[in-house]
């Protein structure tokens, strides 16, 4: 006995020829030229067995699969089953590129399976050639098929209505469900189907923790078949005599729908799960007038295709997510049952499903997510670079392979920070004050001259006051210095910068922001304010950028030991963050591109405000008592020893909120 596989190296075809070679008889595949390379791995997998594997050269696109006539000769009389799956399984495919290889390349095996005189041609079709039909598809049923305006869905239809119509030998169908990754070892080669929502699974559980309860959809029916099951069947049934001319499901017969489904998956990647789930019939309700408005409603097409699009999941995934058909697998059951083939419950392997994904296939594992892949041979500038967090994170561009540019007030010390290092890679310092608006221009015009533009964007430069009002009001000039530094000039920087980015479609700003911003720190409010108003800029910018490539990250960066705190001596005996903890933020913002990076603390800080804003006020105000103002505030001329170590209830305090501006 002989077989003849088309798509034998893909997925499903890997798994049936594995099959097929535990039975006797020699299994010939049809290999693509271009192709050998990959026929031979897959020929290593079937290890000893898989000297019974014989290439046959050929093309699906071409006549008779392309199949030379002295191979036609040769196979002639002796292929007894002919297995065609060559085709394109992928909703994301082209039209064109659709009707060729699944109908025209239906139609060349069908004349091969004439030209060797084969004993049975098998089509493994798929439950898409049902089309959208509403109700429950039987495996006797074929041109009740409906919905069949999606290329996918008529080309599977079209290509079994060739098979019926015009194979001259003996013939059976086989409609797999959405076939899956293996039920024991979950390998998979691609990402598709239920795929599709993976990403978004782990997204929410990178956000929110899983006892967390959701509002989704209940979605309409979705048939999962792992491949094992798909290929134990197809090997069954294709022996079995006497069913010549029939159809067979290879679908689960227990009907789920997808709301249950991406809930299985959501446990088995330990992310919240819906916990109510709307049914689609509420949906029903809505005029069709509004419905087709909505579809055609461009701003909301444009929010919905930048959410698929961060998701790695194709449009055409929302339009089949309320599928309504259903289907009967009785006669297939009937049969495999005494062979013991049965599809396994998902419960039991969702989870080898998911995990083999999150190993293998996660789009994400590609991305170079180091720093160096992120401004190798680019141009960042960062701002108050000679000190402090500047200079931590200048040193880290620079050893990325980043063109680094520092800027800073004072010679000396920029100097002393560009010799540090020179020896990690390429380093430019400017001596400037960027909070004088001429000498920032003056800088831009020169960065643009020789650079050409700058990719990433560092606003890092900043200063402090640490005063309780009480003692400010007198020095209004200490919240104008104050916003000239922290966000005019920070603005003026960007704004000179920008258009050159937008030139390229690519460029990245990182804003410095505070934790106090989100704590509503006490003797910080010129400072906050200011970084405030910085990041209620970012997200204005933010928001009309998004489509022209330049985007935005605000760092609300905790209290870290630098030169600008040092004044405050009661910083010594408290429990700060270092500038190479700050440095880590700063490159995750310049690798990921995240709207905002934030400690727990302070993202709590900002709910809780949110959520309870009077206890919040009393607890900030409880940590005002506690922490008094320096003698430098106060306007002493040397620090008092009361001032510069800590009471224990204010020790203990910051340890527990460690990180705040008090």
């Amino acid at each position: 006995m002989a077989y003849f596989v088309t798509g034998a190296t893909g997925f499903i075809g890997q798994h049936l020829v594995q099959r097929l070679l535990g039975r006797k008889g020699t299994v010939y595949v049809l290999v693509r030229r271009q192709s050998r390379d990959k026929f031979a791995e897959m020929r290593e997998r079937w290890g000893h067995r898989g000297r019974r594997v014989i290439p046959v050269y050929g093309d699906l696109a071409e006549p008779h699969l392309g199949v030379s006539l002295a191979d036609r000769k040769r196979l002639k009389g002796k292929v007894e089953h002919l297995f065609h799956l060559a085709a394109i399984y992928d909703l994301k495919a082209g039209a064109e590129e659709q009707e060729q290889a699944n109908v025209l390349g239906t139609d060349h095996a069908i004349q091969f399976a004439a030209a060797v005189k084969a004993g049975c041609f098998h089509l493994v079709s798929s439950i898409a050639a049902a089309g959208q039909y509403r109700g429950t598809f039987r495996e006797d049923m074929f041109e009740e098929a409906t919905g069949l305006n999606h290329p996918y869905f008529r080309t599977k239809h079209d290509s079994e209505a060739l098979v019926r119509k015009r194979c001259k030998v003996p013939w059976r169908v086989y409609r797999p469900g959405i076939v899956v990754g293996h039920s024991q070892t979950g390998e998979i080669d691609k990402v598709d189907g239920p795929y599709y929502f993976f990403k978004m699974i782990q997204k929410l559980r990178q956000t929110l923790p899983a006892w967390f309860p959701l509002v989704g959809f209940e979605g309409g029916y979705i048939n999962i078949v792992p491949v094992d099951f798909v290929a134990d069947a197809l090997d069954h049934l294709a022996h079995l005599a006497g069913h010549d001319g029939e159809c067979f499901h290879l679908t689960d017969p227990r009907q789920r729908r997808v709301g249950e489904v991406l809930n299985l998956f959501a446990r088995s990647g330990h992310a919240p799960t819906m916990a109510f789930r709307l049914d689609p019939k509420l949906f029903e309700f809505v005029p069709p007038g509004v419905s087709k408005s909505l579809t055609h409603y461009k701003p909301l097409q444009q929010m919905i295709d930048t959410i698929l699009r961060d998701l790695y999941m194709p449009r055409d995934v929302l339009r089949f997510s309320n599928w309504q058909t259903r289907f009967d697998s009785t006669q297939a059951q009937r049969l495999l049952e005494p062979a013991g083939i049965r599809v396994p419950s998902l419960e039991d392997y969702a989870w080898r499903l998911w995990d083999y994904w999150e190993r293998h296939l996660d789009p994400d594992l590609s991305l170079d997510r180091s720093l160096a892949g992120a401004v190798r041979g680019k141009v960042v500038l960062i701002t108050g670079g000679s000190s402090g967090i500047g200079l931590a994170a200048a040193e880290r561009c620079a050893a990325a392979g980043a063109k680094v540019i520092i800027v800073a007030r004072d010679p000396e010390k920029l100097e002393a920070a560009r010799a540090q290092l020179a020896e990690r890679g390429e380093v430019h310092a400017y001596a400037c004050d960027i909070a004088d608006p001429a000498a920032c221009d003056g800088f831009a015009k020169q960065v643009l001259e020789k650079f050409g533009g700058v990719d990433v964007l560092v606003n890092n430069a900043g200063r402090s006051i640490r005063r309780s009002i009480d003692l400010s009001y007198d020095r209004f000039h200490d919240f104008e210095r104050t916003m000239q530094l922290n966000y005019f000039a920070a603005i003026r920087l960007t704004m000179a910068l920008l258009p050159t980015m937008l030139e390229r479609r690519g460029g990245h700003v990182v804003n410095i922001s505070s934790i106090g911003v989100l704590s509503n720190a006490p003797r910080f409010s010129g400072y906050v304010a200011s970084k405030a108003a910085l990041e209620a800029w970012t997200r204005c910018a933010a928001a009309e950028f998004a489509d022209r490539g330049v985007t935005f990250t605000i760092i609300n960066m905790p209290l870290v030991r630098t030169p600008m705190i040092a004044p405050t001596k009661i910083y010594e005996q408290m429990p700060v963050a270092t500038p190479d903890d700050a440095a880590d933020m700063v490159a995750e913002a310049i690798i990921a591109r995240p709207k905002r990076i934030a400690t727990r603390l302070g993202l709590f800080s900002e709910v809780f405000y949110l959520a309870a804003p009077r206890i919040s006020e009393v607890m900030m105000n409880t940590a005002y008592k506690m922490f008094p103002d320096s003698s430098a505030a106060k306007g002493d001329a040397k620090d008092k020893p009361k001032d510069s170590t800590p009471t224990p209830e204010a020790a203990i305090f910051a340890s527990l909120l460690r990180g705040v501006h008090w």
